[in-house]
């Protein structure tokens, strides 16, 4: 039995349903007795106690579908692409010794690129000094001014980054001044079959979906998971840059209305889905599809199929 499994990717913008299309078509294979479970590629639902605020699946949502990548480490802890490739690979290892069906679904598109095409994550310098003082300057001063350096001394790998993302920009800039512009690293393959399904809707359509899923957020005690949460840890930690946690923050101290908390969360997810779809249009071989459109469920699952042979 091949150490990778048959892998299904399931990528694109936020608030577009991909935990809930992944889900669908685990169970409808379970069903049939062929073991599938959904690995979230989510760089904040690894975080325990970030819950409502990064839209993890409750629950009661992965209808005990075996799900991975969620809740690895606390809020203050470090985590890298290439640490969720090491909580995945056995995961895979296991589904595959049981002839089973790997479902990675998630926005991160780093980390999605890191298994569905084996990036040489290896081949990346690191210096923890160097990366500490980018991180201490850019608390300090900011994102911007990161992201300009960077464009300046690597332009080709501030090309393939999103500018807008502090973490993003310290480990680009860490590699930067170790290696210079270095190309990013190499796909060596996936070692089983694997197709990639893109979901996107309109644009007026998103939007309405982003508002109303803000809305049921703060509905479902986003603001007092963000309170307990900041009672706990450092607010400043990257795990928070999550979008929602801030403004429930601003609820709290009085700063801004819950109205226009909600508002504000949801403008952000706008933009920040923008970015996603700049990531996805880079991604080669991804078949697209709007998650609203009649049959689109059941098209997916026979693209599944199709990786079993």
């Amino acid at each position: 039995m091949s150490a990778a499994p048959p892998l299904l990717v399931i990528a694109g913008p936020t608030a577009t349903g991909k935990t809930g299309l992944a889900v669908d078509i685990a169970e409808r294979f379970r069903a049939d007795s062929t073991p599938a479970e959904v690995i979230s590629a989510d760089s904040r639902q690894v975080y325990r106690g970030l819950d409502i605020g990064t839209a993890k699946a409750t629950v009661a949502e992965r209808r005990g579908v075996p799900h991975h990548g969620l809740d690895l480490v606390d809020p203050d802890a470090g985590f890298s692409v290439a640490d969720f490739a090491a909580h995945v690979t056995p995961v895979l290892t296991d589904i595959a010794a049981r002839g089973g069906l790997a479902i990675l679904a998630g926005g991160t598109g780093f980390y999605l690129r890191a298994i569905a095409r084996g990036l040489d994550l290896d081949a990346l310098p690191s210096d923890a000094g160097i990366r500490a003082t980018i991180e201490a300057t850019m608390a300090e001063h900011g994102v911007a001014p990161g992201a300009a350096r960077l464009r300046s001394i690597a332009p080709r790998l501030a090309a393939r980054i999103d500018l807008a993302n502090p973490r993003r920009v310290a480990r680009a800039l860490e590699i930067a001044e170790i290696a210079g512009d270095v190309a990013l690293p190499a796909a060596r393959g996936y070692g089983g079959p694997v197709a990639w399904l893109g979901l996107d809707v309109p644009r007026d359509v998103h939007a309405g979906w982003i508002a109303a899923r803000a809305r049921a957020q703060f509905d479902a005690g986003l603001i007092e998971e963000a309170r307990a949460l900041r009672d706990r840890w450092d607010p400043s930690l990257r795990a928070f840059s999550a979008i929602g946690y801030a403004e429930a923050w601003a609820v709290l101290d009085g700063e801004i209305t819950r109205e226009a908390a909600i508002e504000r969360d949801a403008a952000r997810n706008v933009a920040f889905a923008k970015r996603q779809r700049t990531w996805f249009r880079r991604e080669p071989e991804i078949e697209w599809l709007d998650p609203a459109a009649r049959d689109s469920h059941r098209w997916a699952v026979e693209q599944a199929r199709s990786l079993l042979g």
